[in-house]
């Protein structure tokens, strides 16, 4: 069984990755050299921690084998995150969420596995 990983993006981002097939990753990912992904157990508060506030984001769903290499490094906290040193093709999003705010101004997840 595969296990997912997950992206933030930003719509108009997303919409230009779709229409080119293909993702390059938000300004920031750019800037670091690659795309930051998140497990089920970390995209909560990394949406807290980085994405607080934001609107129009959606929740790109991708299965860990099915994309990649993945390196997974460490972060500030020591803590490992999977990082994506390539683009990522459109068609390996298994899952495309949007990520709303709720009444609390926290982003709002889909069930994650």
């Amino acid at each position: 069984m595969s296990r997912f990983l997950y992206h933030m993006a930003h719509r108009s981002e997303w919409e230009q990755a779709e229409a080119e097939g293909v993702y390059r990753g938000s300004p920031d990912d750019r800037r670091d050299g690659f795309m930051h992904f998140s497990t089920a157990t970390q995209v909560v508060e990394s949406a807290a921690r980085h994405r607080a506030g934001q609107t129009d984001l959606l929740l790109i769903v991708v299965a860990e084998d099915g994309a990649g290499p993945w390196r997974w490094e460490p972060a500030r906290s020591g803590e490992l995150f999977p990082h994506l040193y390539a683009c990522l093709p459109v068609a390996a999003a298994v899952g495309i969420h949007d990520l709303p705010l709720g009444e609390d101004g926290k982003h709002v997840f889909p069930p994650l596995v």
